[in-house]
This record gives structure tokens, sequence and C-alpha cells, in this order.
């Protein structure tokens, strides 16, 4: 169930990162796969990772301790795409 959350998640238009908190000890990410910085249209491919929470998410799991929630947080946690702007060339 959780794993479908995440997967779902990440298929939406902008959202390049999706997390699910089960325990403090344990997560399971979803991150699509982007190509020079930039979202593909067409084919998705989700990297799916189950286990222990890398530093951001310690750090994270930390305040939400801190802060008495209750484990599995209901919330999926989300990074969106920014794309990068490019400055304009002047004309010479």
């Amino acid at each position: 169930m959780n794993i479908q959350q995440v997967c779902e998640a990440v298929m939406g238009n902008k959202v390049v990162k999706a997390t699910k908190y089960i325990s403090p000890k344990l997560i399971v990410r979803a991150v699509r796969k982007q190509f020079h910085k930039r979202i593909q249209k067409g084919n998705i491919e989700i990297y799916l990772t189950i286990g222990k929470p890398n530093w951001a998410e310690r750090e994270f799991v930390k305040l939400c301790q801190k802060a008495k929630e209750p484990f599995p947080l209901k919330n999926i946690q989300l990074k969106l795409y920014n794309p990068i702007k490019k400055k304009l060339k002047g004309r010479k």
C-alpha cells in the first residue's frame, strides 16, 4: 500500500521525489529519473528505496519526534521540480 502511494505521487506532473515515513528507522522513497536535470516526457523511470533514511531524512525524523508526531506520518513528503532558468544572451 505504501509503495503504491509513493509511486503514484511521483507520477504527478512536477514531483521529482516522494518519501513516506513508516517509522523512525524505515522509509519508502520513490525518485523520478531526470536527464540533464530535466523531466522527460514519455516513459517514466522510478527508483524505489525501502530501508533506512538518509541524512536529511534523519534530521526530519528528529524534528518530528521533537514535535511528538506519531509514526507512521500521514502525509507523503514531496520534492517538486524546479527547472533551471537560463539567462538571456544579449545582442552584440
